[in-house]
């Protein structure tokens, strides 16, 4: 293997004292790349007046890693970031046709931007490189990268969902996107449900399936080998992980923080449930403010001895749909609160601002019941973090959304569907009436499962899946 080149949408650069940002894939990336030697490539997150050219280029290096950023410009922030990939691609991968938002010219900056990005990354390539590019923000690049005649190997992975076709063809350019990916040698997908929804669109299209050679479904949901578009390249899945022993190191450390301390004192006793999500649609944050109220009428001896906590950070506040949702999840907090609370009792406490990662893991630890229900997530490691952070000896207990990539992963969760409020209610109670023994039962199963595939794991299983690749063929997909 020679060098590597990471591409992503945004690189998480070290401080000044060489400590990366806390985050499992930060810090695997940053570990194979140390190895490797190379370059992380992408977007420094700032942007510039638009006078008709992108910011320049600067480059900084650490180790063995070169950090090569570039500013975008302002127009550019608007259509290839705000507009088209969260505002078309985003709700479209997460099923939200009805929030979807198409323009032509987002598309075009979209396109423009990878076709940058391409030209930026040009000279740095050499012959013996191997190019990991990540996420939805990147589809195109490895087609332009092609068009230029790179032959190098290049992976793609994709960190949320893949839609089903009739969620994709809705989009008026999905044969563009669906037809980029075939540049790649590796397409890399969280669960074997969203590799399917892409081999199936292949199929439904008419221009692609699995190769003679290739693994049927049944042999190995896991990978396959596809012809499409003239060429043949591989997908597999690969379920992101954490880095379980160390947050579990952290969680047992931190659960005399001065923010778990005060949460213990002002509990007085009550249980705990916890979420943690950004502020998005597809977390299912109303969703499960429904859910809870219905859990306290459905259960009227849990009044005023149980508290949800949901911390949810704000995201995208520029885009109108989000600041729509951040006032209806406080109207709804405020709803149940006013109806249910009671002087010395306030059902939910919500928390719209981040919580600093060693808080955060004490609380995980402190609540029994992890509420984790997004509408639809491509793994979610909140779920993951949360069993990790447990106490062996004590743990609580997962309630998850079937909808969530991890639900394919951590089997001893408490599955729920978010979108009944009925049924989320009774996960609900059903967690917190769990006997000890179940509970450690279930969690010793997933937690194993957890200490084996972490996030290390996840990246050189990517990788030298990668490596292993066929040489790509010359040429773009046309």
């Amino acid at each position: 293997m020679g060098r590597l080149i990471v591409v992503s949408n945004r690189v998480p650069v070290p401080d000044k004292d060489g400590n990366m940002p806390a985050g499992g894939l930060a810090v695997a990336v940053h570990a194979a790349l140390q190895e490797s030697g190379g370059i992380w490539f992408g977007w420094s997150g700032r942007s510039v007046e638009d006078n008709g050219t992108p910011g320049p280029v600067e480059h900084s290096r650490n180790g063995a890693i070169e950090y090569v950023l570039t500013d975008l410009s302002e127009r550019d922030v608007d259509e290839y970031y705000s507009g088209f990939a969260n505002r078309v691609l985003w709700p479209l991968f997460h099923c939200r046709i009805d929030l979807a938002e198409y323009s032509r010219r987002d598309k075009d900056g979209y396109f423009r931007v990878n076709r940058m990005f391409a030209d930026r990354l040009m000279p740095l390539i050499e012959p013996d490189d191997i190019i990991w590019i990540h996420d939805y923000h990147l589809i195109p690049l490895a087609d332009e990268l092609r068009r230029r005649g790179v032959q190098n190997r290049i992976g793609f992975f994709l960190h949320i969902p893949w839609p089903p076709a009739d969620i994709l063809f809705a989009t008026p350019i999905y044969d563009q996107i669906l037809k980029s990916l075939s540049a790649y040698d590796l397409v890399g997908f969280q669960t074997d449900h969203d590799m399917d929804n892409y081999i199936s669109c292949l199929i439904r299209e008419g221009v692609g399936d699995r190769t003679a050679d290739s693994p049927t479904a049944k042999e190995d949901p896991s990978r396959a080998k596809l012809s499409a578009y003239g060429r043949t390249f591989h997908a597999q899945t690969f379920g992101i992980g954490i880095e379980t022993a160390d947050f579990a190191a952290l969680a047992a450390a931190s659960t005399d923080t001065d923010t778990v301390l005060d949460m213990r004192r002002s509990m007085g006793g009550r249980d705990l449930i916890i979420g943690v999500d950004r502020l998005d649609y597809s977390k299912g944050i109303p969703n499960r403010i429904m859910a809870f109220e219905r859990f306290l009428e459905l259960n009227p001896d849990r009044v005023g001895n149980v508290t949800l906590l949901q911390v949810a950070p704000p995201s995208r506040s520029d885009v109108p749909e989000y600041r729509d949702m951040q006032a209806e999840v406080e109207s709804l907090a405020g709803h149940v609160n006013g109806v249910m609370g009671r002087i010395d009792w306030t059902p939910i406490r919500y928390i719209n601002q981040s919580v600093d990662r060693n808080s955060l893991a004490g609380l995980y630890r402190e609540a029994r019941v992890g509420l984790v229900t997004p509408l639809r997530d491509g793994m979610n490691l909140v779920a993951k973090e949360y069993v990790a952070a447990q106490d062996p000896d004590d743990p609580g207990v997962l309630v998850l959304s079937r909808f969530a990539g991890a639900a394919r992963e951590l089997k001893g969760a408490v599955l729920c569907n978010p979108y009944d409020s009925e049924q989320t209610a009774r996960a609900i109670e059903w967690a917190l009436s769990m006997t000890l023994e179940e509970r450690r039962s279930r969690w010793r199963d997933m937690m194993d499962y957890l200490l084996v595939n972490d996030i290390q794991t996840w990246c050189t299983s990517y990788l030298a899946a990668l490596e292993r690749s066929a040489p790509p063929q010359t040429g773009s997909t046309e």
